[in-house]
This record gives C-alpha cells, structure tokens and sequence, in this order.
C-alpha cells in the first residue's frame, strides 16, 4: 500500500485545533494581553465564524472576552495584503451574529453595546520585509482618509517562550522537514520529535499526538492536487502552442523545445507524428 501524502484542509489545521482547547486560546490571548493575568477561561467565548456571507467560508479563529473584546486571528503562510479583505468580512459577520446573539435592536434609540476588535495575522511563510501592521485605507487607498479603515496586527517572529511564537516555530520546522522529505509521513513524524525535544508545543504535542499526525498526514493534499492541476493546464496550453508553431512550419522542433520547455523534443516529435497523421 503507497503511503500516504499529507494533505491541507485548511480549517482542519493544527491552528484551529490547537486553539479550540479553552487552556491554549487562553494563553494566546495572554500573550496578546499579557497586562490582563485575572482572565479565566470562562470568560473566553469562541466566536468563529461557521458561515460568511453566501460563499460558506469561514475564518481560522475568533473569540470574545468578558463581552469586551473581539478578537479575530487569521494563519497564513501565504503573503496577502487581501487578508485586510477578508478580516474585514470576518469581523462585519461576527458582529452581525454578536447582536443577534445578545437581542440588541439596532434600529431602537437605546446604543448598542460593541466589543472592541482586535485583528491579528499570524504569519508563517517566509519573506524579507513584514510590516508590523496592515492598513486598509495605507494598502488599497493609498494612505487617503476614506469612511472606513481596518488594521491588522502580524504576528510573526518564532520563539519558545509563549503559545503564538511556538505555533510560528513548529509552522517553520515543518517547512523544513517538508523540504528535506517531502509530502511524507517522516517529514510529519520529524516535525513533532524535533519541536518537542526543542519543547516547542510540547505539552500538546505528547498529550494530542495521534491526532497530530493524522491531521498534518491530511495537511497538503488540497495543494498537492492543485500543484498538479496546475501543471496539467500549463502542459497543454503548451501542447496547444506547439501544435500551432508545427503546423506554421517556420521553426524546427528543436527550436520549439526551446521555447516550450515544459514540452520534451520527444513529446513534439509524437505531437509531429500526429499532426501529420491527421492530414
């Protein structure tokens, strides 16, 4: 039986599973709020959105505390400025549910009350330069005052020292052993004996193992799939091309290899043979 290949389901992560136990998104949120030490985990309520809009997305984590505070955190490996876009989404649908939670009538006189938001990014992927803060109106209206703006916070430095830097430091491991081994289980199996002999999640990792695995066993086959969909289009749009070229009859297969890489002299010499076949 072929191994299996890791495969992403995104909101089947490690994130979203890490931070659905109540102990580790409290101390995310005390690493956010270190000042805040009272908080217990009663007063954290998860807030993530199932559903947005009509497209059935939903975002990666959200919670309220005590009823003050709105706190929506993305993961991403992927640079994207559109993530404001989406933060943006997320935060109009969780208020959306908040007040149809608590019954308060937005067209009544009475004000509603509003938890504060907090947006945050959480960044794992590798780039130069990333910036402290994301601005909507700095990165889509270039710094003009428009009726609305949002900021995100990025999160991305790596360290053992509290929950947010241990999840960016296991991200990267994982990076690195998927570079050395692969979309293989040894890459997942490396991953976890490294992050916990550097005590990085450790706790979670010894207790969750099983889970662990098979979830980071299920983590890259989505992009797998699509990596491979990808070359598909890319291989016969190319084949297309060729095709064209041949029957032109202006350059020589060599020199259409040349061109088209992704297209061996083999596969245009068959390509060839067909063509003329077909005539």
């Amino acid at each position: 039986m072929a191994e299996r290949t890791p495969k992403r389901t995104i909101k089947d992560s490690v994130f979203t599973h890490l931070f659905q136990d109540k102990k580790y998104l409290l101390q995310l949120y005390q690493t956010l709020h270190p000042e805040d030490q009272t908080v217990t985990e009663r007063e954290i309520e998860d807030v993530t959105i199932k559903h947005v809009l009509v497209d059935g997305d939903y975002n990666d984590l959200g919670f309220s505390v005590g009823g003050r505070l709105m706190v929506l955190v993305e993961s991403q490996s992927n640079w994207s400025v559109n993530i404001i876009i989406r933060a943006l989404l997320y935060l109009a649908q969780t208020y959306h549910d908040y007040f149809k939670r608590t019954r308060q009538n937005l067209y009544g006189s009475k004000k509603a009350v509003v938890p504060k938001p907090e947006l945050y990014v959480i960044f794992t992927g590798e780039r130069k330069t990333i910036p402290d803060t994301l601005s909507l109106t700095n990165e889509f209206f270039g710094g003009e005052k428009t009726a609305v703006d949002v900021e995100v916070t990025v999160l991305s430095q790596e360290n053992n020292q509290d929950i947010i830097g241990q999840y960016i430091f296991f991200s990267k491991i994982y990076n690195e052993q998927r570079k050395l081994y692969g979309y293989t289980k040894r890459a997942v199996l490396e991953t976890i004996r490294i992050c916990k002999d550097r005590n990085v999640l450790k706790e979670y990792l010894e207790t969750r193992e099983q889970e662990v695995v098979d979830m980071m066993m299920t983590l890259f086959d989505d992009e797998y799939i699509l990596e491979a969909y990808a070359r598909d289009i890319q291989d016969e749009e190319a084949r297309k091309t060729a095709e064209r070229m041949i029957k032109a009859g202006k350059l020589s297969l060599e020199e259409i290899a040349a061109y088209l890489p992704a297209l061996s002299l083999d596969d245009l010499k068959e390509l060839e043979a067909n063509i003329l076949q077909q005539m």
